[in-house]
């Protein structure tokens, strides 16, 4: 009787590393479906990532292609230089929502509006995960941090913010979509969508942006299960799942 193999490790994912993420974080998935993108397209020698500051910059501990690190909020710059030098290379970012949206929000403006070619993988989880939890632009109103412990108030803080929507109001961005990876059924369209995002790059249609919802149940105060509940009873309200530019 022939074995069937139903799961193996990415070729472009580091040989015998694993991942140092908190149990129930969704950072983890996210980069297996990077992987697993850049393996079926075959373009791990032609990728170059670059990483930001937080969560998001431990990527190319375990991705096995070129990486580089951007100052805080600069990846989208970083990445508009490098595909400006070698636009033969598959150029993208890996951010945070506290790195694309506060320091970072004029670099993802700009490069967006610019219709770069490149990708960007965003993860919006709702607070600022490596450095303690603090309020981040995409904090729901009412939600806990360890800058609003007595939840964000609009008054003080104003809205959560909406980057998707925010993005697909200029002309120029072509493919900006908002998956999550809070269950299974969630993760096989995120995973189609990260790969739409990498293979419009390929074909020169411009600027593409994948947001993620993810979970953060140690910043959360919450288990891994009881904070992916909450992602989607709480957050996905706020931040509907969909497309919402499309190249074609």
């Amino acid at each position: 009787m022939n074995e069937v193999k139903v799961y193996e490790r990415p070729k472009s994912w580091m040989p015998n590393v694993s991942s140092h993420y908190c149990p129930g974080c969704g950072h983890g998935i996210a980069h297996r479906l990077v992987c697993e993108a850049i393996d079926e397209l075959g373009i791990q020698n032609d990728t170059i990532g670059i990483a930001p500051v937080g969560c998001a910059a431990m990527i190319y501990d375990y991705m096995d292609t070129d990486y580089c690190e951007a100052p805080h909020g600069r990846a989208p710059a970083v990445a508009t230089g490098i595909k400006t030098v070698r636009p033969d290379k598959i150029v993208y970012t890996y951010q945070g929502d506290g790195d694309l949206a506060s320091i970072g929000m004029a670099e993802i403006v700009h490069a967006a509006n610019r219709g770069q070619n490149i990708t960007v993988i965003f993860i919006n989880n709702a607070i600022y995960g490596m450095t303690g939890g603090q309020m981040a632009p995409t904090t729901l109103v009412g939600q806990r941090a360890s800058t609003c412990p007595l939840g964000r108030d609009v008054k003080v803080n104003g809205y959560p913010i909406r980057v998707s929507e925010m993005l697909a109001t200029l002309p120029a961005p072509g493919y900006i979509t908002r998956v999550t990876v809070a269950q299974p059924k969630y993760i096989i369209k995120a995973k189609q969508a990260v790969k739409q995002a990498f293979q419009n790059q390929i074909d020169g249609k411009g600027f593409s942006l994948v947001e993620i919802l993810s979970s953060c149940p140690t910043n959360w105060g919450m288990r891994p299960v009881e904070a992916f509940d909450w992602l989607v009873n709480t957050m996905m309200p706020y931040y509907p799942l969909g497309t919402f530019k499309d190249f074609d």
